[in-house]
């Protein structure tokens, strides 16, 4: 009863505090000008969220740390070093985030961060990340306990790592483009999350990363009062960088990193087919879908964004359950 407790907690006060972060800072985002720019290419139905404010990864990355602060001053959860990581990545990638959609903003266009300058900033951030976690003694294996399997990867794992963070980054970043998508596949993806986090064994403040994953669900559930259709704020980089990379962060350190596949499925889907409409343009100057990411493939098709969002949601919380299962109970 005593983890039911800390978990309903986490994620109230996680809400409550979102919630009251939203309505102030809906409209003082707006008093600052701080808007969306629409690409031209999309559907005309997106146009009408020309000047919606953007940067509301805000709502739910203050809220997140104030809980977390809340709560380990309280003593509810202890600042262990794993979760020190796991939120220097979480404020980390939100920065980097925030310094894109600030140029935008500034600019007056869609051109923040070159897509060099927003790569070599995840991975040097990624480094550090990999530093820190080798320097508190982690192995550099993968273990697959639901298949008996633990694989010492050695230097190689540096650079698997590596790409784990960097790829769930743009992952989530990619599949921002309809009001709700991310925020509500990630909020899925860390209820999941947070549930494997607390079944880990042998993992130093597994509890607490977990707390952190609910505290996250409760931040998440409050910006989607917000953030779906009709969107009255959008997340931008600095959320969606935050939460792909996060995401990322939990599952490495609890070595969960084939489970962290299937909760992923639908970011890793959408990132997928972006690749194959790229590689199928450069060496066939072929269109395999009619646009991308896929959302707006079915966009083209004639479904409607919430009938996407919808579909979306239903796919990952059913990946969600099947990780459950292989991750916890198998």
């Amino acid at each position: 009863m005593l983890i039911l407790a800390k978990a309903v907690l986490s994620m109230m006060i996680g809400f409550i505090i979102s919630v009251i972060t939203g309505a102030i800072a809906i409209p003082l985002l707006k008093k600052i000008n701080v808007k969306q720019k629409v690409s031209s290419y999309l559907e005309k139905r997106h146009h009408d969220k020309e000047g919606t404010p953007t940067m509301g990864g805000l709502i739910f990355i203050i809220p997140t740390i104030i809980t977390t602060v809340i709560l380990i001053c309280t003593n509810k959860i202890e600042m262990s070093h794993n979760l020190g990581i796991v939120m220097f990545v979480f404020i980390s990638y939100a920065l980097l985030g925030f310094l894109d959609d600030f140029l935008i903003i500034r600019r007056g266009n869609n051109l923040g961060l070159t897509e060099f300058q927003k790569l070599f900033g995840q991975i040097i951030i990624a480094l550090v990340f990999f530093y820190i976690l080798m320097k508190s003694g982690a192995d550099p294996t993968i273990d697959i306990s639901s298949l008996g399997l633990k694989i010492n990867m050695g230097w190689f794992y540096g650079i698997f790592l590596l790409f784990v963070l960097v790829a769930s980054s743009n992952a989530v970043n990619i599949t921002d483009g309809l009001d709700g998508l991310a925020g509500g596949l990630s909020l899925i993806a860390f209820l999941a999350l947070g549930l494997i986090s607390w079944n880990s064994k042998g993992i130093a403040g597994g509890s607490d990363i977990a707390i952190f994953c609910f505290i996250l669900f409760g931040t998440l559930l409050g910006f989607l009062l917000f953030n779906t259709y009709p969107a009255k704020v959008i997340m931008g980089d600095t959320g969606s960088l935050s939460l792909g990379a996060t995401l990322a962060s939990v599952a490495l350190i609890t070595h969960h990193e084939l489970t962290f596949v299937v909760i992923m499925g639908v970011f890793i889907f959408e990132t997928l087919v972006c690749i194959i409409q790229i590689v199928s343009m450069v060496w066939f100057h072929h269109k395999v879908f009619l646009m991308t990411p896929f959302h707006h493939h079915l966009e083209k098709l004639g479904w409607h964004e919430r009938d996407i969002v919808k579909f979306f949601w239903v796919i990952g919380l059913i990946l969600s359950m099947c990780a459950l299962i292989f991750g916890v109970w198998i």
